[in-house]
């Protein structure tokens, strides 16, 4: 069983950043992919980034690509997520995830952490 912790959200105004931070906790954590989903108010949850753990492959969703930078420290067992030039649009939950399959389908989850850009 494992557990992830995320940290670093907060407010900030449109075309400033944020680094999100996520930690896992548990024996033996060997991920397959780890990454960031978002749910904005009224909408689904939606891919944002993801990283291949053992190769550091990096995966964005277009609305992000270019802007987010997604890093992951294995001996610490963080993923980070670098977000740069902010806008309302990404106002949302964010949440942490990690597979354990190539899928990529979530298999733990974070709490989520709030991000607001305001206008």
């Amino acid at each position: 069983q494992f557990q992830l912790a995320e940290s670093g959200g907060g407010l900030v105004q449109a075309g400033g950043s944020l680094r999100l931070s996520c930690v896992a906790s548990g024996r033996a954590f060997s991920p397959y992919t780890m990454g960031w989903f978002r749910q904005a108010p009224g909408k689904e949850r939606e891919f944002v980034a993801a990283i291949t753990w053992s190769t550091g492959t990096m995966y964005y969703a277009d609305s992000v690509r270019g802007r987010f930078t997604i890093s992951r420290n294995s001996a610490l067992n963080t993923v980070s997520l670098q977000m740069n030039r902010l806008s309302p649009e990404d106002t949302a939950v964010y949440y942490c995830e990690a597979s354990l399959s190539p899928t990529g389908a979530p298999a733990y989850w974070g709490q989520g952490t709030q991000v607001t850009v305001s206008s």
